[in-house]
C-alpha cells in the first residue's frame, strides 16, 4: 500500500500476509482523490472525514495525508483494526483515529449522539464520508442511507461498490465514476 500524495507522499506499508481486506487499486484511488480535490473537497480547510469499512487504511490514511482535519477510520475486524492501530502510531498520524467496530452501529449510535448534542465538539458532521464495504456485503445498498444524516451540507459521500449496483436514482446521488471493476457513487447534500 503506497500514499500518493500529501505530508505522507511515498510512504509504503505493507499489508500483513493473508490480511482478507481488497485494498483500492492506485489506479482508482488516484482517480478518486483527483475528482475530490478539482470538485468536491477544499483540503486546506482542514476537513473531516469518515472512512467505513476501513480495511487496509488506505484511503483513511491518503485522506489525512492530504490535508484533513479529522479522520476516523471504523473496521470490524480485529486483525484489520490492529494494523490500523500499529501504522497510525509507526507513522505518527496524529489526525487520523483507528476505531474498532460494526459500521452500522456505530453510524447508528453517532446519529443519535448528534441528535442529542448537536453543538458538543465530540459530535460532529462530517466533510467526508467514504465507504469501502466488502461488495458481497447483503446490505449494502443501505450504506448511503445510513451514514448521509453524519454528512455535513455540501459534505461528499463516495460509495465504492461492484459495477452491479447503480445508485442514480437515489435523491442524493450526484455523480458515478468507473476505473475498470471499481465503481464510485458519489453522493450531497447540496446547500439550499
Amino acid at each position: 500500500m503506497r500514499i500518493i500524495r500529501g505530508k505522507y507522499k511515498g510512504r509504503h506499508v505493507p499489508t500483513p500476509v493473508g490480511f482478507k481486506a481488497r485494498p483500492t487499486t492506485d489506479f482508482a484511488k488516484e482517480g478518486l482523490f483527483n475528482i475530490l480535490e478539482n470538485v468536491y473537497v477544499d483540503f486546506e480547510a482542514e476537513p473531516t472525514a469518515l472512512d467505513l469499512f476501513a480495511g487496509t487504511g488506505s484511503i483513511g490514511l491518503e485522506l489525512a495525508s492530504r490535508g484533513c482535519g479529522k479522520v476516523i477510520s471504523v473496521e470490524k475486524d480485529f486483525k484489520h483494526w490492529q494494523f490500523l492501530t500499529r501504522v497510525q502510531k509507526e507513522l505518527q498520524v496524529e489526525e487520523w483515529l483507528p476505531l474498532k467496530g460494526d459500521v452500522f452501529k456505530y453510524l447508528h449510535t453517532y446519529q443519535e449522539r448528534l441528535s442529542k448534542n448537536a453543538s458538543s465538539e465530540q459530535s460532529f458532521k462530517f466533510d467526508i464520508i467514504f465507504a469501502d464495504p466488502p461488495y458481497a456485503l447483503e446490505n449494502l445498498k443501505e450504506i448511503p442511507d445510513a451514514a448521509i444524516p453524519l454528512l455535513a451540507e455540501e459534505g461528499v459521500m463516495i460509495l465504492e461498490h461492484g459495477g452491479n449496483y447503480d445508485f442514480s436514482q437515489h435523491p442524493y446521488f450526484v455523480d458515478h465514476r468507473n476505473y475498470g471493476s471499481v465503481n464510485f457513487s458519489f453522493f450531497r447534500i447540496e446547500k439550499h
